[in-house]
């Protein structure tokens, strides 16, 4: 293990209690990470001592605020490898940046008779935000199928892009089986056909370096939540000439240039223009304290114990009767299963009385539960956080739910 990597789980306060009698082992980061103290501390300070709006005042505070979120949007930039810090649009989260792109360049670019093509692996906020883009528009949707395992049929794509497709809208990484999508492959076949492409990186930003331009996609968005960082956090990315054509979705204060009741209104520029409203600037802040943590531990080195943790608790799950992990051997992040015919929310209710949190039920996902012909999973979800010996505690109590459910 790297040294940073092992030193890194005395940053996280959380870790240390105990939840039912038992040391708590934090199966759950796919949902929300747990926080380190540096960000836990960077909001605080801020709070106590440097917080005032920004974007709107002279006064020393106010400046000093402004000048620190627009810091936190240049380190953001650097983070996923942007051209510009003005192709940084701040969001509440991986949704509201999937529905700013529905309703400001779905609205002025899908109309009657196009499609979009996503997969039948996505989360609700990559699939929901689409269907209401078609019913308004009167375009449709297309799904590239799944194979048994959990790998998506790239081949089917060939016979679902025509010339009215018009986004192609992928998740970098399942959340629910952790299959990693052959993003190079997929956006090279739609770039060929002149497609816009949505990157939806909330399960891939946190567990890996990202290039957005080497990746070649339009729009690319996280949530800082899943990054150790604060909840109502998270980035659109969006190519610098998109933005510039895109109309805002909200109005509002801080997303003008002028307001006249009889002339009416001018727009920022781009990211501004997409910001209506005093943002999240405290968790704007521990968004950068977030970032600036997994950049000093280093993205290669959390990627490398994440995965060598999967590798691990796959081998050892393999020793538990009666139970099926659903999802490809090469995965990212997290592992969905059941327990025979037990049902998730029974096994995940066992396992929380022992002290291990890990997620139960359909994970924002239905199609998928759908296509395995399931109600429910149970799924654990790794962080750099996360040790060998919590494994060995997962597969002794699931042993342990089998011995007594039958």
């Amino acid at each position: 293990m790297n040294e940073k990597i092992a030193l890194a789980r005395s940053d996280f306060p959380v870790l240390a209690r105990k939840v039912n009698d038992a040391p708590l082992v934090y199966l759950d980061s796919a949902a929300s990470a747990q926080k380190p103290q540096c960000v836990i501390d960077a909001q605080a300070d801020f709070e106590q001592h440097h917080y005032a709006a920004v974007h709107r005042g002279v006064h020393f505070l106010s400046a000093e605020a402004t000048a620190r979120v627009e810091a936190v949007r240049q380190q953001v930039a650097s983070f996923i490898h942007a051209q510009s810090a003005n192709e940084i649009v701040f969001t509440s989260g991986t949704t509201e940046g999937i529905n700013l792109v529905a309703n400001s360049w779905g609205n002025q670019n899908i109309s009657a008779g196009d499609n979009i093509v996503i997969t039948e692996m996505e989360h609700h906020a990559n699939i929901v935000p689409w269907q209401m883009l078609c019913e308004r528009t009167g375009a449709s949707l297309r799904f590239i199928p799944l194979n048994p395992d959990g790998t998506l049929q790239i081949e089917a794509l060939d016979t679902l892009i025509d010339s009215r497709t018009r986004l192609l809208a992928i998740a970098q990484v399942s959340n629910v089986l952790g299959t990693i999508a052959p993003l190079d492959l997929l956006i090279a076949k739609a770039k060929q056909a002149g497609i816009t492409v949505l990157v939806d990186g909330a399960q891939g930003a946190v567990h890996g370096s990202v290039d957005v331009q080497t990746m070649g996609c339009d729009f690319y968005v996280f949530s800082g939540h899943k990054l150790y960082g604060p909840s109502g956090t998270g980035v659109l990315y969006g190519r610098a000439d998109l933005l510039e054509s895109m109309p805002p979705w909200s109005g509002g204060g801080a997303m003008i240039e002028s307001v006249s009741l009889t002339e009416g209104t001018y727009y920022a520029r781009p990211p501004w223009r997409f910001e209506a409203g005093t943002p999240n600037i405290t968790g704007i802040i521990g968004l950068g304290a977030a970032i600036d943590y997994v950049t000093r531990i280093g993205m290669a080195a959390i990627h490398d114990w994440e995965a060598e943790l999967i590798h691990y608790a796959m081998d050892a799950l393999c020793s538990v009767s009666g139970l099926r992990i659903y999802g490809p051997s090469n995965r990212e992040g997290v592992i969905a299963f059941n327990l025979g015919q037990h049902h998730a929310y029974d096994v995940g209710s066992f396992l929380d009385s022992y002290g291990i949190a890990v997620r139960t039920g359909h994970h924002c996902a239905m199609p998928l539960m759908s296509f395995y012909q399931v109600p429910a999973m149970c799924r654990a979800s790794f962080a750099l956080y996360n040790t060998r010996e919590e494994v060995d505690k997962l597969v002794a109590s699931l042993h342990r739910i089998q011995q007594l459910l039958g």
